[in-house]
């Protein structure tokens, strides 16, 4: 099944992909794509349901996050083999791990708003992980169990807070809209093997990303086993597992940042793609 939300920002409606690929309407049946939905149970009663017989959505509607109700948005850094290097940093020995905050979450197609002090705003497509059972200490071997289904996330970072002055990555990492989500949650009867996902972005009609899933240096399952040691990961968090080689900052001869008026095209297979352009920040206020 492929979920998606769909609507205004902030009031968006739960929906879900027919066979055709044209969205229908979830209201009145389900409250949103969110914790008891994308449970076992809540993906078993739509797996049911004649899709037919629901509302058709405008084709033209916008799509916001794919999950409603994040609780935790993980990522992890460095775990691409090729990345690590164009990094010019050593393999991590166990998982590099920060957040963004959930006011980071976007729309897969929203605008991407460079913020007035920005000045390296990076890209990186990434395999995105929710969780629809709970779980702490959980072993590898049932660690996609756990798993709802996927989605692309764009881990969008500025780099120069995030690395210069005093660093810090959840600084560089949670701007307004840094982590566009979607554009639908695909779950895990249609994603058999999450190690074998080709991964691809565009800037400006050039490919500048492209990657394969199996060149993780930490796998799905060992990331979930390894996340839950440290706190229950709940149904609705969410874990961005990395991006393969082709960031700006890696860029040769220099590195390349973005700027308003681009336009990024990324996706991963099975899961859809996302169009942002980028436009400068108007009002910094809320």
């Amino acid at each position: 099944m492929k979920l998606v939300r769909f609507g205004n920002r902030g009031c968006e409606n739960p929906g879900i992909l027919d066979s055709d690929g044209i969205i229908r309407d979830l209201t009145g049946i389900v409250a949103d794509i969110g914790a008891d939905v994308i449970s076992p149970r809540g993906l078993t009663r739509l797996a049911d349901m004649n899709l037919a017989s629901l509302p058709v959505v405008d084709g033209n509607v916008r799509l916001g996050p794919c999950v409603a109700g994040v609780g935790k948005l993980m990522c992890i850094g460095l775990n691409y083999k090729e990345h690590v290097r164009e990094a010019g940093m050593q393999t991590p020995a166990e998982p590099v791990l920060f957040g963004k905050f959930p006011s980071a979450l976007a729309g897969a197609n929203d605008n991407l708003v460079i913020p007035h002090d920005a000045t390296k705003t990076d890209w990186e497509v990434e395999l995105a992980v929710v969780i629809g059972s709970p779980g702490k200490y959980i072993p590898r071997d049932r660690a996609l169990s756990h798993v709802a289904g996927y989605c692309v996330v764009n881990d969008v970072s500025e780099r120069a807070w995030q690395l210069e002055g005093t660093g810090q990555w959840v600084k560089g990492k949670s701007g307004d809209g840094f982590a566009p989500t979607g554009p639908w949650l695909v779950t895990t009867d249609e994603i058999t093997d999450p190690q074998n996902l080709d991964l691809w972005l565009d800037l400006d009609g050039e490919r500048r990303q492209n990657g394969n899933t199996r060149d993780m240096v930490f796998p799905v399952d060992e990331l979930i086993s390894y996340l839950s040691r440290f706190f229950t990961l709940y149904p609705g968090d969410i874990i961005s597992t990395g991006t393969p080689p082709g960031v700006g900052m890696g860029h040769k001869p220099e590195p390349e940042y973005l700027h308003p008026g681009q336009i990024l095209r990324l996706g991963v297979t099975g899961l859809g793609e996302q169009v942002q352009h980028t436009i400068a920040e108007v009002d910094c206020n809320p």
